[in-house]
């Protein structure tokens, strides 16, 4: 799955990698449960998903799999794929946000 992400994935990881990001810590492709997270930031317990076009038809699976992911302590914050690729700062601004604030 790393080898394959999508051009927002890969703008999101260059830019979170390494505690880029307010010193937080971030795993892409991680597995929680029987799910794989796009990124997981342990220490701030928030899950960040990534989703394009394909979620547009999704919503009751993507909603089921936000309960699963939150029954195991993580609040999960969707974003579109085009919100990361024409505004990287202000998304950046959100996650920070969703970060310290500990709720999305």
């Amino acid at each position: 799955l790393r080898r394959d992400q999508t051009l927002a994935e890969k703008a999101f990881w260059a830019i979170v990698r390494n505690r880029r990001l307010g010193g937080y810590r971030f795993l892409r492709q991680a597995p929680i449960g029987r799910y794989i997270a796009d990124f997981v930031c342990e220490a701030g317990k928030l899950i960040v998903e990534l989703d394009g076009p394909v979620h547009d038809d999704r919503t009751d699976q993507d909603a089921r799999r936000t309960e699963v992911l939150e029954l195991y302590g993580y609040t999960v914050l969707r974003l579109r794929n085009e919100q990361v690729l024409a505004d990287p700062g202000g998304t950046m601004d959100v996650v920070l946000a969703a970060l310290r604030s500990g709720r999305v």
